[in-house]
């Protein structure tokens, strides 16, 4: 899957929205583009993932424009406005949102499972303002792969929250590893930060080897990096065998739709 930003841009002059910008991204080749002003960003990632029609350029998947399938194939992550959790909200509090999102099982045990795979458990209550940004990044990059048809992602300003570059990059290129085609926008000092570090061997970009993005298999509703004897239930948090998590979750901004 290859989704290619070719030039597009959103308004005219110096002052534009949205200068004209070109990227692509692949599986196992994750694309980075830089936009600056505190708008930009946020146009950047509706365009590419499907949401905005651009005024000028074209945004293709397999080099083919049809926005309605970019917006199936590709969540929208910590975009500003649009798909940004409050700061306020809890670790276990965003998976348990998120998780009936997805129609996944969404009680505390199943919030439980899912924090343990991904590494997260000791933070179960931490504020998501205070968590770190590589940390912020995973956790909402594997959450968003577990709505149905999702196999990229397109990743909005992740260095506003401050911390190491190379860190949150890390999990980027994890993604990449299984063939999670990650779109990240970006600013210039941290894409500079970014081309200056080492490239690292993301593997053969062969549909045959590209390892599933989690929950890509209808079959086997697993955790992200789990095996196959980690399952979450699809049931809704409607079922009154799920029980809920005992942090009450506020909406996340546009989740539903991101």
């Amino acid at each position: 899957m290859r989704l290619e930003l070719d030039q597009v841009a959103l308004g005219d002059g110096p002052g534009a929205p949205l200068p004209a910008v070109s990227v692509v991204a692949d599986r196992r080749a994750p694309g980075f583009v830089a936009v600056e002003t505190e708008g930009a960003p946020t146009l950047a990632s509706l365009v590419a993932g499907g949401r905005m029609a651009p005024d000028r350029g074209r945004v293709t998947l397999d080099g083919s424009e049809d926005a309605d399938a970019v917006r199936a194939s590709f969540a929208l992550v910590d975009t500003p406005t649009v798909a940004e959790p409050f700061s306020t909200l809890t670790v276990a509090q965003v998976t348990r949102e998120e998780l009936a999102l997805a129609g996944r099982r969404a009680d505390r045990a199943s919030v439980a499972e899912f924090l343990d795979v991904v590494g997260l458990t000791e933070h179960r209550r931490t504020r998501l303002a205070s968590l770190p940004t590589e940390l912020r990044v995973r956790l909402l990059c594997e959450l968003a792969l577990l709505r149905p048809g999702v196999e990229g992602l397109v990743l909005t300003s992740p260095e506003r929250h401050g911390g190491d570059v190379a860190a949150w990059l890390g999990v980027v290129h994890d993604l990449a590893r299984r063939g999670v085609v990650v779109l990240t926008v970006t600013g210039f000092a941290a894409l500079a930060t970014v081309r200056a570090l080492p490239a690292p061997d993301l593997g053969e970009d062969e549909a045959d080897d590209v390892e599933a993005a989690p929950g890509e298999d209808e079959d086997t509703e697993t955790a992200p990096g789990a095996d196959s004897d980690t399952h979450f239930d699809a049931r809704s948090d409607d079922d009154p065998a799920a029980r809920p998590d005992d942090d009450t979750a506020a909406p996340t901004p546009g989740s539903p739709r991101s």
